[in-house]
């Protein structure tokens, strides 16, 4: 019996040493890895992972135009999207042709699915747009209506369209590309045609009256570096404004040709929002004519950062949007052959160089007076 008790005395006593051992050991492992840790770099971060938190310190949305069809398959597309902006643009789902192809006959399944989209994971959504001479249905586009018939096809549109998302969508374009391409006159469209100049106001009204809580835009594109269709552009908005039309905000569309980004961006976004209105980037991207080069796709993220300290120094710029989330579902090279790589994520789905440009940009206090500090 005293043989029993000594050998389990023993047993007991090495199985305790044999503890400590490994307890030391344990010891030794976990100071060896913090001073590793500290001593040794982590895995490299995305340059753009803390985008989101630096646009909401500035009060600005920092947004992304999406795609349908890769927005409901493609998980990798989601994640840069969610992972990245603050905010969404429907690309195309709400343009005309697509949500109402045949009078009468809505298809909902595009913008349902970017409105549950942007919901389901904190987005604010932009809607784009009610107003264009592009992508109308042939029902629309060769009808003939009189004055009255066209108003009544407009307000079924927007009752239905802006109706349906009322309170869900922050803000719309509602006329979109109003003046000629290359010139200070207005488009000889569709809604000019028939009602004449009187259409934009129409329309703003139009669309005040199903969402009165929206921001109600006019977008277009080559007023960026002022110019006579700036000139003519800030003469119709003070118009407006002078009449009492329920106009919020300037689009400034931000299609931009790699070494060409203007240097008075930010002077000419000033003086639209002296009248009392909000600005923003509302379609940026940088196309770089083939072949493209290492030293392109790395200036380009100087004329990213550029864009985005524009918007930070106007004190009513209210956001920037990308125009498109890949380089793999851009519409450049479509538009404008010869050109591509135009947005901060390649083909391949990598960030590149832009994404770092506007992390620079928000990184840095460029508040103009009467920008409110972060978290104020």
């Amino acid at each position: 019996m005293r043989k029993t008790t000594e050998r389990r005395r023993r047993t007991a006593t090495r199985g305790r040493g044999v503890l400590l051992a490994a307890g030391a050991v344990c010891v030794v492992i976990f100071v060896v890895a913090a001073v590793l840790a500290l001593v040794l770099p982590g895995p490299a971060e995305e340059p753009g992972s803390d985008l989101p938190g630096l646009a909401e310190s500035h009060g600005i949305k920092l947004g992304v135009a999406v795609a349908v069809d890769p927005l409901r398959d493609d998980s990798d597309y989601q994640d840069i999207v969610t992972d990245h902006y603050t905010s969404v643009t429907a690309e195309n789902t709400m343009k005309w042709e697509h949500v109402q192809p045949e009078r009468h006959e809505f298809d909902w399944s595009g913008p349902d699915t970017m409105v549950d989209f942007a919901e389901d994971h904190g987005l604010d959504m932009r809607g784009h747009t009610l107003l264009w001479h592009n992508q109308q249905p042939e029902w629309l586009a060769q009808g003939f209506y009189d004055s009255d018939e066209l108003r009544e096809v407009m307000r079924e549109h927007m009752e239905a369209l802006v109706g349906r998302y009322q309170g869900r969508i922050d803000s719309w374009d509602v006329i979109n590309e109003p003046f000629e391409d290359g010139g200070p006159e207005l488009r000889d469209n569709l809604w000019y045609q028939t009602l004449g100049e009187d259409y934009i106001a129409e329309g703003l009204r139009m669309a005040h009256e199903v969402d009165p809580d929206a921001k109600l835009y006019i977008n277009e594109f080559g007023i960026e570096g002022g110019g006579d269709k700036a000139d003519a552009l800030y003469e119709l908005a003070s118009g407006l404004l002078e009449e009492g039309v329920p106009l919020h905000g300037i689009g400034f569309q931000g299609h931009f040709v790699h070494g060409d980004v203007p240097e008075d961006l930010a002077e000419n976004m000033r003086r639209f929002a002296d009248l009392g209105l909000d600005v923003e980037i509302s379609e940026l991207d940088v196309r770089i004519a083939e072949p493209v080069t290492d030293e392109a796709i790395s200036a380009q993220a100087e004329e990213y950062r550029r864009a985005v300290e524009a918007c930070l120094d106007v004190s009513r710029c209210v956001g920037v949007s990308v125009w498109g989330v890949t380089d793999a579902h851009s519409w450049i090279p479509e538009w404008f052959p010869g050109y591509d790589s135009a947005l901060p994520f390649d083909e391949d789905y990598q960030g590149k160089p832009a994404l770092g440009g506007m992390v620079e940009a928000l990184r840095r206090d460029r508040r103009s007076p009467g920008r409110p500090a972060p978290g104020r």
